[in-house]
């Protein structure tokens, strides 16, 4: 069984921090990659960062490279981000997606809520 659950959002001033825990499990053979997404009221959701597996490469859209850093634990079974200097765009919902390589389907947690005040 596949899980994917996240927790640590909240509300925070401009220029906080907040760290995102994903907590997930199941068909290891399959996921190749830990993602975090975001959408915004009104919005379509974004990417924002994401994570191999294996030999950890990470990658950062640009609004928010410098700011957030994506990090997992040894046993790969949490992935992290590390939210610096947020900003009042930064609210959204955050979401983790697990991503899996065919014919393994991917799939995404419940996301929590980041808000960020002036």
């Amino acid at each position: 069984q596949v899980e994917v659950e996240e927790s640590g959002g909240g509300s925070v001033q401009a220029g906080g921090s907040l760290r995102l825990t994903c907590a997930h499990s199941g068909y290891t053979n399959c996921k190749y990659a830990m993602s975090w997404y975001r959408q915004a009221p009104g919005k379509d959701r974004e990417f924002v960062s994401q994570i191999l597996r294996d030999g950890g490469h990470t990658y950062y859209a640009n609004s928010v490279k410098g700011r957030f850093t994506i990090s997992q634990d040894n046993a790969k079974e949490n992935v992290y981000l590390q939210m610096d200097s947020l900003e009042v765009e930064d609210t959204a919902m955050y979401y983790c997606k697990s991503e899996a390589l065919s014919p393994c389907s991917s799939y995404w947690g419940q996301g929590t809520q980041v808000t960020v005040t002036p």
